[in-house]
């Protein structure tokens, strides 16, 4: 198969098909019985730990209730006692967080809290550029020099033990709320609140940076009496901060990131709402919109220009304040996609033009000119088309700096790790992470990462995986069936949207190759097995099997079910994710 990317023609992996383990056959039968529902149904529910009726009303009905006790993280307590003496004290607290979507929304979500409280608070977000990730010598300063007593970090700080040092050195007291892994040392900040710090008892791991800084904002209206209606409001951020950063859609993540989707569909904040409005969203937003239309556009900010444009669009209650820093923002998105396209084309070109990288197990490319916001965009866009470990460097402060993706189940830490004598810093964990490393070290460095990755990685880990829930015969799929599935959302990691194969389909003969390029198939689907019953179809980028299916071949697809609506018109659609033909 192969793909046109702005005139550049690259082969597209073929991917190998995983299909799951089927639930335990009599849990799935029991199940199916008490909820009245297919067995293709009831074992999507038990592949996903839900293996009783009771388990199935938590599921499908989340509740508030669910939420943990936010005093069982640790150092809960000191945080909240050390905001309220600053709030008692009138002291100033500065609200320091991360420049991506996780951060802006904690900042914004922390800093809103605390203005309704009190006028002395302020906020920080790093420049990308001058101060790379996280807690900053410079921002340090800059609480030191507005006077500032408290600082409260936000997606940022568990590794920043160097930097706590010198804040407490200015008699600064920090607050880290984070939700990374730490490094071999805690910093010894006066509170660290990190569910994933080795000594944190809190039951629910895999909250965002928002989800921390949301705990304690809970935490400190129950010690000082503000009802949860007075907080519940601030979901509609917390949801934002889980579809962006990728953060597992279960336990307490999808309690909140369902209810936060019911406040950005009825009643978003002024921001969230331009912002909306700004991504021609016209139906109810879904995680995948906020992830694909929302996130990318508070991102942009921190990409192009600064993550503070994004924090005061989050902050803001005027209407049209907020729809001029909106139209800004979208600007700015725009930038970035053409000038993520422009550099992903470039990428495309060198590796398609040095014939040394035909067999390399990895990609790693520099060019000094490229924009530092968008390499680690364009690294995922590249693993798309050369399934590999990639890392994308530019230039920086006089630095080769850059971003790395990797394959499923490959660890790329291990590997950066394994050349760390050639870097200057780096970080991140299993499938992404940042380095900076001089410029006379980057031959090195490839070659050292090459010989690393070639010697660790199996030929399996470089064929992409499709993980197919079950398989499915056409005679289950009805609208019911697609209801009772569409209650599994918010979908996102850990409950992703099902995947099914069908095996022997083939087109009625209305089949026709759409795009701008006929790059995608418009079909009308049977089954040899179930007869007339036919389904219509798309299939993007894979008109490369139109000759065959429009013959009247058999072939087996994997899928996802969606309603398409067209002219008020709505009907159940395969989109086909891919084809395999007999012998392919």
């Amino acid at each position: 198969m192969f793909l046109i990317w702005n005139g550049l023609i690259s082969k597209e992996m073929k991917k190998r098909w995983v299909v799951k383990d089927k639930g335990d056959t009599a849990v799935v039968k029991q199940l199916a019985g008490a909820l009245c529902v297919s067995e293709s149904l009831a074992n999507l529910m038990v592949q996903r730990n839900i293996n009783s009726a009771y388990e199935a009303q938590a599921f499908f009905n989340p509740s508030l209730d669910y939420l943990h006790d936010p005093f069982l993280m640790k150092d809960m307590n000191i945080a909240v006692d050390r905001i309220s003496t600053a709030v008692k004290k009138n002291e100033r607290i500065l609200v320091y967080g991360d420049y991506d979507v996780d951060g802006t929304t904690a900042v914004a979500l922390m800093y809103s809290f605390l203005k309704d409280q009190y006028s002395n608070v302020e906020f920080y977000i790093p420049d990308r550029y001058k101060e790379g990730y996280g807690v900053s010598f410079q921002g340090l300063d800059n609480a030191y020099q507005n006077n500032c007593k408290v600082v409260i970090t936000l997606d940022c700080g568990i590794k920043a033990v160097e930097k706590v040092k010198y804040a407490r050195s200015k008699g600064l007291d920090v607050i880290i709320c984070d939700h990374h892994y730490p490094g071999d040392e805690i910093p010894k900040a006066l509170a660290v609140l990190d569910p994933k710090q080795p000594s944190c008892n809190y039951p629910y791991k895999e909250l965002s940076g928002c989800g921390v800084g949301f705990k304690l904002i809970h935490a400190y209206s129950r010690v000082h009496g503000i009802p949860f209606s007075a907080i519940y409001h601030y979901l509609d951020l917390v949801a934002v901060s889980i579809a962006s950063d990728i953060v597992p859609i279960t336990g307490e993540n999808r309690v909140m990131a369902y209810f936060g989707l019911k406040q950005l569909n009825e009643s978003p904040r002024t921001g969230l709402k331009e912002l909306i409005r700004e991504s021609e969203v016209t139906k109810a937003l879904t995680i995948e919109d906020v992830v694909f239309k929302i996130g990318p556009r508070i991102n942009a900010a921190g990409r192009m220009e600064t993550g503070s444009k994004a924090v005061d669009l989050l902050v803001s209650s005027d209407t049209l304040l907020a729809t001029g820093i909106s139209k800004e923002i979208n600007n700015f998105n725009i930038e970035r996609r053409s000038v993520d396209r422009v550099i992903t084309t470039e990428a495309m070109r060198m590796i398609s033009e040095d014939q040394r990288t035909v067999n390399s197990k990895t990609t790693v490319l520099y060019n000094p000119t490229w924009k530092k916001g968008v390499i680690g965009i364009v690294a995922s866009r590249l693993i798309e088309t050369y399934y590999r470990p990639t890392v994308i460097l530019t230039e920086s402060n006089g630095f080769a700096t850059g971003s790395a993706r990797s394959v499923q189940g490959y660890d790329l830490y291990q590997a950066i790790e394994a050349c760390s004598d050639l870097l200057e810093s780096f970080g991140g964990h299993m499938f992404a992470a940042g380095l900076t490393l001089k410029k006379e070290n980057i031959q090195p460095f490839m070659e050292r990462f090459e010989q690393y990755v070639n010697s660790t990685i199996t030929e399996e880990q470089l064929v992409p995986r499709m993980f197919i829930d079950t398989e499915l015969s056409f005679s289950e799929i009805n609208e019911d069936f697609f209801k009772t599935m569409s209650q599994f959302q918010p979908f996102g990691p850990g409950n992703m949207s099902p995947i099914f194969v069908s095996r022997n389909v083939f087109d009625t003969g209305s089949g026709r190759m759409v795009g701008s390029i006929g790059e995608h198939l418009k079909l009308d689907l049977c089954q040899e097995s179930t007869g007339q019953k036919s389904f219509s179809a798309i299939a993007f980028s894979q008109a490369n099997h139109f000759e065959y299916i429009k013959g009247g071949n058999p072939f087996d697809i994997c899928y996802s079910l969606e309603m398409n609506e067209f002219r008020g018109n709505k009907n159940l659609q395969l989109n086909i994710r891919d084809i395999k033909t007999p012998g392919s």
